[in-house]
């Protein structure tokens, strides 16, 4: 079926291409009208602060909503007659936004010099729409001036202010320095980088438009970005160095296009297909924004894989054997393994298989070694560049009323079945009492009690800040002692949420469960192995691999979050905490990706052992006939995630650095020691497998071996021309 699409797709790519430029144009122009708001519910189900945005909802509607945090300052004080008018007015016209329920001025520090204005909404703070807090922003910035300076803060303004990542063309210009390195060719590096372009768009148009029935967070989007421009530049990458190779080899162009889609074109299918199965694995968390990140970034990768096998077929169709136009003199592209500097380097690790695999072993624990310091939690906006008007409030907010003022706890008090009203009284005295004599806890704000009686909410001001672990240990202390022994006897329940503890809840429960998200993934990955290669060795060590490469990328994710020096090279100056969603994520895109390159390494390693039966000269020629455009492959994702690394916010930082690092990681260490060494040190063993397991195992052709074995038709059209490769053993 694969064949028959390329087929395809060349004989009418004037069609196909006509097709895809529609399909750009209409997904933009759609996004565009129709296109929803990015929205996330980190709120997780049956925990004590989803039962009091429950109970605040239900009772207490002015109180549930999300909230910005409007900071006022100026050097003559905010005190005065002119400073309050100027307030005053502001707030009234923040009452008038949609969506806002309540804007009215707050506390003054002690020293006069900043004030506090709390807008309150009437949705969740993830939920709010754009268009909502950037009026807010506008009217925000329309008061300032004549000394009086205002900032805004609170999650809303956090997520509006990341929506603006822009590190995307840089990553691109950087993919197409090594395109050309590796093509040594302006227009061979330039189709990989139409392809990654053309799925992109028509992905994201339909990311948008799922927003509107979907919840799809910013950091869903962005992640779908980044694994889109990375899978769309590496899956072209494969396809046309399989046409070059193939043209090298004497081949007609259509025919070439045939052979590369039914080979390497396979390997992207597969490839792909795993991508998407194991960011799917995001669904089994049971968490709603994790089914947006799922769905985004899986179409995101289908679209470009769409295009690598419709869309370039069709170009290369149009490039013919001008593909090597516009060539780079001081590059020259090699198509004899035997020749290059990888072939020499596996005859290397093969000579000292144990001294290599050892030294490898060593560099990966070392790397990894840090992970065991990584704690889950939200970043807050202290950790953002100074600029940001989120930092400057978080700052101000923090001198003027510390820092536990930019997180406070709500504490939901439900009276129901306090009895009379004298003893719902006095027992939302005592919690309140009690909440003020706990260690960590700045200033309880005077209770509130709602209309009806039936409800109260008490905010709870920490001494520490929202992303510190102290203030995870104070929810805890609160929730386990303070609280159950505050209502004792009463028939009072309390819960204490707000969106830092229920930021603290959703780390924790995401955090509980990657255990067995991992095991779930590491054994889809082996059985996946098994099937393809016929072999229990090289499942196995697959699977060991994969764990070692991705534990290095926490380490060294868990190293810059930790701040310090090496924190300080990338803008990460305070210990911040990990999202506990980024880790999952993390496992589930590279868990693909690191399936590209296994298949695509181990593929043509087991053709040339079952062509040769020599294991050593299999690997030796495997690594050498792949180790070029792996390395390319790999430097694009490199460069594609590192440059994530300049983003304003944190996770889309760690993100950055955690991703380029597994790449790297399994591109050099894994593949380029790990692998030859143990295979040296393994034999033929490496392609043992039980016949009973054989039996039940379903076979998988990754490469096409029978498509390369079938002779092009003689007379297939007016470009094609007799098949000059030779015919290939079937593996597996």
């Amino acid at each position: 079926m694969l064949r028959r699409l390329v087929t395809w797709s060349y004989d009418r790519r004037r069609r196909v291409v006509a097709l895809w430029v529609a399909a750009l144009v209409t997904a933009t122009v759609l996004s565009g009208v129709a296109g929803g708001d990015n929205e996330v519910d980190f709120t997780v189900p049956g925990s004590d602060s989803a039962e009091a945005v429950e109970l605040l909802q239900d009772r207490f509607p002015a109180f549930a909503g999300g909230t910005v945090d409007v900071v006022y300052t100026s050097d003559s004080g905010v005190t005065g007659p002119d400073v309050t008018q100027r307030v005053d007015r502001l707030a009234a016209e923040l009452g008038e936004v949609p969506n806002v329920v309540a804007a009215e001025p707050g506390p003054v520090a002690p020293d006069g010099s900043t004030g506090l204005l709390q807008v309150r909404f009437d949705v969740a703070a993830e939920q709010l729409p754009t268009a909502s807090v950037e009026r807010v922003m506008d009217l925000a910035g329309e008061a300032e001036g004549d000394g009086l300076r205002v900032e805004l803060g609170g999650y809303p303004i956090q997520q509006v202010e990341q929506q603006e990542a822009g590190s995307e063309s840089v990553g691109l210009l950087a993919a197409l320095v090594i395109l050309l390195v590796a093509f040594g060719s302006v227009l061979a590096a330039g189709l990989p980088l139409v392809i990654a372009g053309f799925g992109l768009g028509v992905a994201l148009g339909g990311v948008w438009l799922m927003t509107n029935v979907l919840d799809v967070p910013d950091f869903g989007v962005q992640i779908a970005t980044m694994i889109g421009i990375g899978v769309g530049i590496d899956y072209a990458l494969f396809i046309v160095t399989r046409y070059r190779s193939a043209l090298a080899e004497g081949r007609e162009p259509r025919d070439a296009v045939l052979l590369a889609g039914g080979t390497a074109g396979r390997a992207v299918v597969f490839a792909g297909s795993t991508v998407v199965v194991s960011i799917f694995g995001l669904v089994l968390m049971g968490r709603d924004y994790l089914w947006g990140v799922a769905l985004a970034t899986s179409l995101a990768v289908t679209v470009v894989v769409l295009a690598s096998v419709t869309l370039l077929p069709a170009l290369l169709g149009f490039a013919g054997r001008t593909i090597d136009r516009f060539r780079l003199p001081w590059f020259r592209h090699d198509v004899d393994g035997r020749r290059t500097l990888s072939w020499r380097w596996s005859r290397v690790m093969q000579r000292r298989p144990l001294v290599a695999g050892l030294a490898a072993l060593v560099v990966l624990l070392a790397l990894a070694a840090p992970v065991t310091d990584m704690r889950f939690g939200m970043p807050d906006a202290g950790n953002g560049p100074t600029e940001l008007t989120s930092r400057q409030a978080y700052d101000l907010i923090g001198e003027g009323f510390g820092p536990g003022a930019n997180g406070p706890f709500l504490v939901a008090v439900d009276l129901a079945r306090a009895g009379d009203d004298a003893a719902a009284s006095d027992a939302v005295d005592r919690v309140a009492a009690d909440l003020a004599a706990t260690d960590g806890v700045a200033t309880v704000v005077p209770p509130v009690v709602n209309d009806r009686g039936d409800a109260a909410v008490i905010s709870v001001v920490p001494t520490t800040g929202p992303q510190d672990e102290a203030t995870e240990d104070l929810v805890h202390t609160l929730r386990d002692d303070v609280i159950p022994a505050a209502v004792a006897g009463t028939g009072v329940e309390a819960s204490v949420g707000g969106t830092t503890a229920g930021f603290i809840d959703d780390s924790e429960q995401t955090a509980s469960r990657l255990p067995l998200f991992i095991g779930g993934v590491v054994l889809l990955s082996f059985v996946l192995l098994m099937s393809v290669f016929r072999s229990l060795a090289v499942a196995v060590k697959a699977a060991i691999m994969n764990i070692l490469s991705i534990a290095a990328a926490y380490g060294v994710m868990a190293l810059a979050g930790n701040g310090g020096w090496f924190g300080g090279l990338v803008g990460i100056d305070n210990p911040t905490p990990v999202p506990g969603w980024l880790p999952m994520t993390m496992f589930a895109v590279l868990f693909g990706l690191s399936m590209d390159y296994e298949v695509f390494l181990l593929s043509r390693v087991r053709e040339e052992y079952v062509r040769t039966g020599d294991n050593r000269q299999a690997v030796a020629d495997g690594l050498a006939n792949t180790a070029r455009v792996i390395t390319a492959a790999a430097a694009i994702m490199v460069t594609v995630f590192g440059a994530f690394v300049m983003e304003d916010a944190v996770f889309l930082k760690l993100a950055g650095i955690g991703l380029a690092t597994a790449v790297f990681v399994d591109a050099t260490v894994v593949r380029m020691v790990l692998v030859p060494a143990t295979m040296e040190l393994l034999g033929d063993r490496n392609w043992w497998l039980p016949r009973w397991l054989d039996r039940l195992l379903p076979r998988i052709d990754v490469e096409g071996e029978a498509v390369g074995a079938v002779p092009a038709p003689a007379t297939a059209g007016p470009e094609s021309g007799p098949d000059t490769e030779p015919s290939r053993v079937p593996v597996g």
